[in-house]
Parts: C-alpha cells; sequence; structure tokens
C-alpha cells in the first residue's frame, strides 16, 4: 500500500516539476511587441515570391497564341508554348516575365511578357504554419500586414485542449540565419481580447500550441 503511495507521489512531484520547468522555458521566451487588430497604415509586403502549385497567367502581347494560364508543377516549372520546362519556383513575377521575354526572343521580335500569380500557395518561407491545438493545423500563405489574430481565424481558433498561453513562435532571421522562440498568449488573445496579445507576424513564422496537461 505504501509503494502504491510512494510512486503515486513520484509522479505527482514529477508533474508538478515538469509544469515548473516548461513554465520557466516559457518565461525566458522573449515577447514580441503587439499589432493592432487593424493596421493604422497598410504597408506592401515584400515582392512575392512564385511557389508550387500557383496559378499563373502568362500574357504575351499581340500573340495570344503563346499566351496561356499553368500551373507551377511540384518541381517548380512550367510549360507553356514553345517553352518547355522553364523553372519558376523562386522568382518574383517580373523575374520569371524577364526570363520568358528572353527565350520567346528565339521566336517573337521583342516580345513583351507579363506574369500575374492568380491563385497563389507562396514558397514553404512566404507561408505561415500553425501546428498542434488548434481546431485545424494549416500552412497558409503571408498577407502583408497579417497578425497573430489573423491566423488564428484562418484554422478556426484553439481546440478545447488548448494550453494558449503556453504557445510560441519559432522564426527564421533570414539576415543571420539563426533561429528564435517567441512566447505567444493566445488564450488572452481570444478568449479575453487582450489586444496587448496580438503580435505582428512575417513570412516563415511557425505557431505552436501546445496541450495542457490538465
Amino acid at each position: 500500500m505504501r509503494s502504491g503511495v510512494a510512486v503515486r507521489s513520484l509522479l505527482i512531484a514529477g508533474l508538478a516539476a515538469s509544469t515548473l520547468s516548461a513554465c520557466a522555458s516559457d518565461g525566458n521566451r522573449p515577447q514580441l511587441p503587439p499589432a493592432s487588430y487593424v493596421a493604422s497604415k497598410e504597408q506592401p509586403g515584400e515582392e512575392y515570391v512564385i511557389g508550387p502549385l500557383d496559378q499563373l497567367n502568362i500574357f504575351v502581347w499581340r500573340n495570344p497564341e503563346l499566351s496561356a494560364k499553368v500551373q507551377v508543377r511540384p518541381d517548380g516549372r512550367i510549360t507553356t508554348p514553345l517553352i518547355n520546362d522553364m523553372p519558376a519556383v523562386g522568382k518574383t513575377p517580373s523575374m520569371l516575365a524577364a526570363d520568358m521575354k528572353a527565350a520567346l526572343g528565339d521566336y517573337v521580335k521583342d516580345p513583351i511578357v507579363s506574369v500575374i500569380v492568380e491563385n497563389f500557395s507562396g514558397t514553404y518561407s512566404q507561408q505561415v504554419r500553425i501546428i498542434g491545438a488548434t481546431e485545424k493545423p494549416a500552412s497558409i500563405p503571408y498577407r502583408a500586414n497579417m497578425t497573430l489574430l489573423d491566423a488564428m481565424i484562418a484554422v478556426g481558433g484553439l481546440n478545447q485542449y488548448a494550453a494558449g498561453n503556453k504557445a510560441k513562435l519559432v522564426r527564421h532571421d533570414r539576415k543571420t540565419g539563426e533561429q528564435h522562440e517567441y512566447r505567444l498568449q493566445i488564450a488572452d488573445l481570444l478568449k479575453k481580447g487582450d489586444s496587448s496579445a496580438n503580435v505582428g507576424l512575417q513570412p516563415g513564422d511557425v505557431i505552436i500550441i501546445p496541450e495542457s496537461m490538465f
């Protein structure tokens, strides 16, 4: 009997220690500055980079037979009239238009090419990924001025087991190549309407929401 009590005591102590350790770890993470629910001034985002499965409308002026609507293949390439396997992923629309102009120059004199992204997915570096205790974990395309609230609405909010105030944001610093973690207070944002818990997001952010232990 005593051994059973001892085992339960050890288990409780272990759970308490792990909880305290998790809390201490969360406390060590910096917090991002709050963002307003609606941007006071809309700012353009970074120039869009084409990703796999994006839908492109390629228009060649005065050459409708060379114009086409295509989807970027999973291997990152596209095929259009006269051009096979043109690399598209990782380029901006203007860069791809310039490459297609050069390729079509062998067949058409001074072609004028426009590339419009009609249905976009973006590269992984331009998506925001939300995983863990949410209603529908997902990768969503980043939009200029996107905030944590926008991302949580897109995935249906927290599920009933979520420990929203123990969530973290993982961000890759493109300049230094380092990865940083920030603490989030999603429960305060969604359940209490705490505007200070709403933070701005960046392309490539990963939001991780753990489940509550109790």
